[in-house]
């Protein structure tokens, strides 16, 4: 069932991330999005509490979870910069893989969660794609090489959000906490981080894009809060080390989608995708 869980939670992952980067203004088509999706897992939230569903058992677990979203705030900005400056697969497989190599020690140190050699094998062989993501990134479809280490940093610090902010959301599930009220406020915290970061000049020009793009923005954000909340049930089922690893078979996802959105990536950046997804089985296994 978790597998299951991670998997599907791992395509929706990847799609709204390529819908994200064939959209011209990012960086306000993320917030947007965002805010949909906060509204669409608000709506889950409040329906389970009328089932009895206890939103937050545990003052911990609402500290834990609004920490969850500052690091969700952090990702989302730094993620519209590096889908700016650089392709869907370079950026969404460094991100994606960084995160894990971070996760899975903190995990360890944290949780309990148990180092095995498989798993350190995994690690060994997540980090050999991503120097080959990196090497691959400039190929000859590359953009400049400035850009390129921008979006390359950008993506970094991607990962470090998503490290942050996967290892607050198991900590505030180990309290008690229902993952959809998890996410509906995680998510409305990192929402309101966007919408003032960006200032009051580019806010003005939010409703003009919400009514233009409403159609893509929908499928966005409904696709990105499904993402979010099948992960949530994930997690409270495995172990933080376990569920974003096996999710970050994702990669694989995102370099068909790249095909997709007409970014194909190169055979170095395709052979270092799979590694990173190679890599995260053998860690979760």
């Amino acid at each position: 069932m978790i597998i299951a869980l991670v998997l599907l939670s791992a395509l929706l992952h990847a799609t709204w991330n390529a819908l994200l980067r064939l959209e011209r203004d990012k960086d306000r088509m993320l917030i947007l999005a965002i805010v949909i999706a906060t509204a669409f897992a608000t709506v889950v939230a409040a329906v389970r509490w009328q089932l009895g569903a206890v939103p937050f058992a545990t003052l911990g677990g609402l500290a834990f979870t609004i920490i969850a979203g500052v690091f969700e705030g952090l990702y989302f900005g730094a993620l519209a910069r590096a889908m700016d400056r650089g392709k869907l697969g370079l950026v969404y497989t460094i991100s994606r893989g960084g995160a894990v190599v971070v996760v899975w020690p903190l995990s360890i140190l944290l949780f309990a969660e148990l180092a095995t050699p498989t798993a350190l094998a995994g690690t060994a062989v997540v980090l050999a794609g991503l120097a080959l993501c990196g090497l691959g990134a400039g190929g000859k479809q590359a953009v400049g090489g400035e850009q390129r280490r921008s979006a390359v940093l950008w993506a970094v610090a991607c990962a470090a959000s998503i490290a942050g902010y996967h290892l607050a959301y198991k900590a505030a599930l180990r309290e008690g906490v229902n993952p959809s009220a998890c996410f509906a406020l995680s998510l409305g915290v990192s929402a309101a981080i966007n919408v003032v970061r960006i200032g009051r000049a580019r806010r003005a020009h939010l409703g003009a894009l919400l009514r233009a793009r409403w159609p893509r923005l929908i499928i966005m954000g409904l696709v990105c809060g499904g993402s979010f909340l099948i992960l949530m049930e994930a997690l409270a089922r495995g172990g933080s080390g376990y569920v974003l690893t096996l999710r970050n078979t994702s990669v694989l996802f995102a370099a068909g989608m790249s095909w997709w959105i007409g970014e194909p990536p190169s055979r170095v950046e395709l052979a270092g995708a799979t590694l990173v997804a190679v890599g995260a089985v053998l860690m979760a296994w």
